[in-house]
């Protein structure tokens, strides 16, 4: 032994540094890494050595231990568990917790190496060892290890206590635990645990789960396991639930019912579908649940008829069954419907819906009428609540009751509504049933009660007061009387009836012409024109124009000329406040009046008012039924004065049109120069590239009439317009943008970042002349001038005194070019004498 030792201690050449340095420095934990890390390469056995020693005398060091074990650790590595290695680097272990016992670390590679040797009950002990000896504010790093291992085996006993141990310390874990019980089969214990934690208010679920979640996952577990959870009560938590969360009913309802189907209980199950479909206050639970509640029905009927039983009991109980899941669909709109009224009791579409549905049930229908009109609460009413009663006196009357319809329309114009219309409605409605039974007397007599005024005077709308005291001032209910009485009344009542709306105050201008035609009827035209004067007085613009449109047509039609002041007078009474927006229909009337009874000039004076009182866009029509109108009393040439005043007022596009109608009217008139006039005034608003049209007609007209300088003037005039709208800043803004889209320069002007405004500017002018030279007169090919009567030797003359600045080249010159000129066949054409005036006759004279 002592040589086996002496053996040991023997050192190289190269340690002897390091062990004076140890015996200077017994105690120092540097000088002990050096010496290992210089010894790191050696034999392990002496690397082994030197920590043994360290150790020794620096039991307290962690960093020491630490590093021995995980040596030791990495030696054994790669062996089979069974090997003695194992065991000494276990005994390692044991010796460092006897001074690192505090150390996580320590214990939780202790543990691992256990775990790896496959060492289940002594990891099991090693682990209880670790959570005795370290605080409790370390056990949060043994217990992840700890719960990993137990379930890593089928210990399913020692799991579920170390869940319990470990739950005490980190009771929101708790859905972990759920878990691994749910994964072995333990159901039981795992509703318990749920019911637990959905019970606790302030409990976070780690996966983000809501309470509302967790009790759906509760009674999902207890549902479909009901033979496997036998410690929880399901129907009182189930139906907790449904008072808890009352937006998802339907599906804990059919949890409840799945679970009493699951435990073989099928007729308590359809008890908690009946009771489900008529407590559920949504649609989506109610789908939900008769869903399920039929596909229940269904699947009992087929398991009942693949059973191989065939006695006389099980065919009663499947027609039973058959008859009752028939019952089922049938009763499903009834069943909605109920829903519905749940969820909103005071819905009248749904009252009239439930009674539609019990159509040929008489008693079912007048429960359904009287529930509903005893339900519904007038300030809360979605719908019409008066057709409510109207529909139960209805149903009545059809089978003939008269009197208890009477008595329903009765209790009906008490009820307090909300708007005037109900009541007013329920008071029309009676008064037709009595009109279905020809019973007309009392159809008067109603309207009179509906319509007479309350003891005590309120406004219309005036919400503080019952709808009882306001309905004397419905024009529906006026309305209705005011047609009765003149089916059924006498003139001076329907008359009467009229006048009580006027003085109300709430006629409107269809009820003033309704009262002029029926004064008209019975030939009271004074006094029509008075209801008619009578509304006008009650009304402004633009509501008062149908009464004023009535009140003249009727008038016109009436006395026509003879009484034509007081027309005139109507006419100017009516037009002094009247919109542009109605203008037109009232002057076109005035002057249709003035031109069948009265002076035509007083009929163009109308029309010259009426261009300018309508709106802008009917300016142009109604200039161009002036023009016709004084052409056909005055002739065309009166027609000038108007012709230039609507070029000034009208827009640019009917100003246009209206200077081409006028050029052609002077054309035909002979007036060649006044025509080419009002087309060089056109032009100015002319651009040529977007009014292509009027310059090709302009282009038409010199052919034409003109000659070869009037034709010349024209192309500088489109020249001048088109520079002018070239100058314009948006003209201009779009040709930079589109001379931009494709640049073209030279490399210099790429070179500075592109081009600039003049030189593009320049570019511009350049493409311009090149139109202009394009846009010139061209000889021998389109356009042939007419001449006048000139001879040729006057021709010359007038060329050579148009430009006296010509520089003669010489007389062959000149002979050549006569030669080489072809002969122009001139069109002749008749010319009117008017053109040329006093020159004519000159002309004339001479010859």
């Amino acid at each position: 032994m002592p040589e086996k030792g002496q053996k040991k201690l023997m050192f190289e050449e190269d340690d002897l540094p390091y062990e004076e340095e140890i015996l200077r420095n017994t105690y120092a934990v540097k000088c002990w890494l050096r010496y290992i890390e210089h010894k790191a390469d050696g034999p392990p056995a002496a690397l082994n050595l030197i920590y043994e020693r360290s150790l020794k005398e620096l039991p307290g060091s962690y960093k020491l231990w630490y590093n021995y074990l995980r040596i030791r650790r990495r030696q054994v590595k790669g062996r089979v568990i069974t090997d003695p290695g194992y065991e000494d680097v276990n005994n390692a272990f044991e010796r460092a917790l006897v001074f690192m016992h505090k150390m996580p670390r320590i214990w939780l590679d202790y543990c691992q190496f256990l775990i790896d040797q496959c060492k289940v009950t002594r990891t099991r002990r090693t682990f209880d060892r670790a959570l005795t000896a370290l605080p409790i504010t370390q056990h949060h790093r043994i217990w992840p290890v700890y719960l990993k291992f137990v379930r890593s085996h089928p210990l399913h006993e020692t799991a579920v206590r170390a869940y319990r141990r470990y739950l005490k310390l980190c009771p929101e874990n708790a859905e972990e635990y759920i878990e691994y019980l749910v994964s072995i089969d333990r159901l039981d214990e795992a509703g318990l645990r749920m019911a637990d934690i959905v019970n606790q208010e302030d409990f976070v679920s780690k996966e983000g789960k809501s309470n509302h979640q967790l009790w759906h996952d509760l009674c999902k577990l207890i549902c479909k396991n009901p033979t496997k959870v036998t410690s929880l009560k399901v129907d009182p938590i189930i139906r907790g639930g449904i008072k808890r969360f009352t937006d998802e009913r339907g599906k804990l309802w059919c949890s409840l019912a799945d679970f009493s189907i699951r435990s073989g209980h099928f007729e308590k199950a359809r008890n908690v579908y009946e009771e489900a479909i008529l407590t559920v206050t949504t649609v989506r639970d109610f789908t939900q649940v008769f869903d399920a509640y039929a596909q229940f029905e269904e699947s009992m009927i087929s398991a009942k008829m693949e059973s191989d039983s065939t006695n006389d009991e099980d065919e009663t109980d499947l027609e039973l069954r058959m008859e009752r899941f028939e019952e089922l669909m049938n009763r499903r709109p009834l069943l909605l419907n109920s829903v519905l009224l749940r969820q909103n009791p005071h819905n009248v579409h749904e009252w009239l819906k439930r009674v539609k549905l019990y159509e040929g049930k008489s008693k079912e229908i007048v429960d359904t009428f009287t529930e509903a009109v005893q339900t519904v609460d007038p300030t809360l009413a979605t719908g019409k609540l008066y057709m409510l009663w109207v529909e139960f006196a209805k149903f009545y009357e059809n089978h003939k009751q008269m009197m208890e319809a009477d008595v329903i329309f009765e209790k009906a114009t008490k009820v307090g509504y909300i708007k005037v219309d109900d009541l007013a409605g329920v008071w029309c409605e009676w008064a037709e049933m009595a009109l279905r039974h020809d019973d007309f007397n009392k159809a008067l007599s109603l309207m009179r009660r509906a319509t007479a005024a309350p003891s005590r005077k309120a406004a219309y709308h005036d919400k503080s007061e019952p709808v009882q005291n306001r309905v004397y001032k419905c024009l529906k209910v006026w309305s209705m009387y005011a047609d009765l009485e003149e089916s059924f009344g006498t003139f001076k009542t329907t008359k009467a009836v009229y006048d009580r709306i006027i003085d109300l105050r709430i006629a409107t201008p269809q009820i003033i012409i309704n009262f002029g035609m029926f004064l008209e009827e019975n030939h009271y035209f004074e006094e029509a024109f008075k209801a008619y004067e009578k509304g006008i007085g009650l009304f402004k613009w633009p509501n008062v124009f149908d009464v004023w449109n009535m009140y003249l047509t009727k008038f016109i039609k009436r006395y026509g000329g003879k009484k034509l002041e007081r027309a005139r007078d109507l006419f100017e009474q009516c037009l002094e406040k009247c919109p542009a927006k109605f203008a037109k229909a009232l002057y076109l009337l005035y002057a249709k009046l003035e031109e069948d009874h009265g002076l035509a000039r007083h009929a163009m004076a109308v029309y010259d008012r009426a261009t300018k009182a309508v709106l802008p866009e009917e300016q142009y029509e109604v200039y161009n039924i002036y023009i016709k109108r004084v052409a056909e009393v005055y002739g065309v040439t009166h027609t000038r004065p108007i012709y230039e005043k609507s070029i000034e007022v009208l827009a640019e596009d009917k100003s246009r049109d209206m200077c081409l109608r006028f050029a052609d009217l002077e054309r035909k008139l002979g007036e060649i120069d006044r025509a080419r006039a009002v087309y060089a005034h056109c032009s100015q608003t002319c651009d040529p590239r977007t009014t292509a049209p009027f310059w090709q007609k302009w282009k038409e007209f010199e052919v034409q009439h003109g000659n070869e300088d009037t034709v010349r003037e024209m192309l500088r005039i489109k020249r001048s317009v088109q520079a002018t709208y070239n100058t314009q800043v948006n003209f201009m803004s779009a040709q930079m943008l589109a001379a931009n889209k494709t640049p073209s320069g030279t490399v210099s002007d790429l070179g500075t970042g592109g081009l600039d405004d003049m030189k593009l500017l320049e570019q511009r002018a350049q493409a311009m002349a090149v139109e202009a030279e394009d846009d010139k007169p061209k000889l021998k090919k389109d356009i042939l001038f007419v001449r006048g009567d000139a001879s040729k030797e006057q021709l010359a003359e007038a060329a050579r005194t148009a430009n006296p600045e010509e520089i003669n080249i010489g007389e062959d010159d000149d002979d050549e070019s006569e030669d080489d000129v072809d002969e122009i066949q001139v069109q002749k054409k008749q010319v009117p004498s008017e053109v040329f005036g006093s020159l004519d006759k000159g002309e004339s004279e001479d010859n």
